[in-house]
């Protein structure tokens, strides 16, 4: 069939967008989470997670602040095991725990990743599809701005929640308890108290998709043309997303380590009781980082 006369495939409504971003979040989850359960679980092994301290947990959506609390080895990132490596984990915790412990700690997290998956994703497509009607369908500018509003939109929204989930998990808050926080929050310092680490969350998420959908809208139109393919298959796809998220993610890899280093010291400050100090805005992270590992420690990777 000619693609300039091929009949356009049926409109995707944006229930229909909602529902595939939230199930294709869920199928992601199950699929990444336990990498990073075995990567805690080793992390806590070399190094005894004591209480008050903090960890980031990844359910392969977004970077939950975890705060270790008191029961001895009753927590699962406490459990004793010794691991000689991630495999050796895998094998381990598969065989003395059961399976499902590779996805401890999931179901916490999904209330935050979830729906912060399905308002970036839907507004992403709704953006799209407006922007072409305005600008036309070859506008190469649409991805971009489209990526850039869709993930400050997201980002913007999950921030103040995902303040609260921490307070209530490192304190064991009351809902009551809660709604005093809050208040007391906003009542000292303002609205703005509850986007506590927005910044360096914004400096990598935004960056990140607009880098990630121009290169994946792009490649997904050169790998068409050069198959001949009107519509792309699900290796066009999965090629498309692969490279452009390895892409992006080396790009914006530096704000991501100065972002975990802000949300641990934040959290550290805060359960101390102790002053913030001024030095603590994103710039100056980055440089303290330079100043001590070279440029280099901008790209070492997550600690948790």
């Amino acid at each position: 069939m000619d693609p300039e006369v091929a009949v356009p495939a049926d409109k995707v409504t944006p229930l229909q967008q909602m529902v595939a971003s939230c199930t294709g979040a869920l199928l992601t989850s199950l699929i990444m989470t336990p990498m990073d359960v075995i990567k805690i679980r080793l992390q806590a092994q070399s190094s005894q997670f004591t209480k008050g301290k903090c960890f980031l947990y990844s359910n392969g959506l977004m970077d939950h602040l975890c705060v270790c609390e008191e029961g001895g080895s009753k927590a699962w990132y406490k459990k004793p095991g010794c691991f000689q490596g991630t495999l050796d984990a895998f094998l381990k915790i598969t065989r003395s725990e059961g399976i499902s412990s590779l996805w401890s700690g999931l179901p916490p997290t999904l209330v935050m990743a979830v729906p912060a998956t399905v308002i970036y994703f839907t507004s992403y497509d709704q953006l799209t599809a407006f922007l072409k009607s305005k600008l036309g369908e070859n506008e190469t500018r649409i991805p971009i701005v489209a990526g850039i509003l869709a993930r400050f939109g997201a980002v913007t929204v999950i921030s103040p929640l995902e303040l609260i989930r921490t307070k209530m998990q490192s304190k064991k808050f009351s809902y009551k308890e809660v709604h005093q926080f809050v208040s007391k929050a906003v009542s000292q310092d303002g609205w703005i108290s509850l986007w506590k680490g927005w910044s360096p969350t914004v400096l990598r998420d935004v960056p990140f998709s607009a880098m990630y959908w121009y290169n994946y809208e792009a490649l997904k139109k050169w790998l068409c043309e050069k198959s001949g393919l009107y519509e792309p298959t699900f290796m066009i796809n999965f090629t498309s997303g692969a490279l452009s998220g390895s892409v992006a993610a080396v790009v914006t890899l530096p704000f991501d380590v100065v972002k975990t280093q802000k949300q641990t010291q934040l959290w550290m400050y805060e359960s101390h009781k102790m002053s913030i100090p001024s030095s603590m805005s994103t710039w100056v992270i980055m440089k303290n980082i330079i100043a001590k590992n070279g440029v280099s420690g901008l790209f070492t990777g997550k600690e948790g």
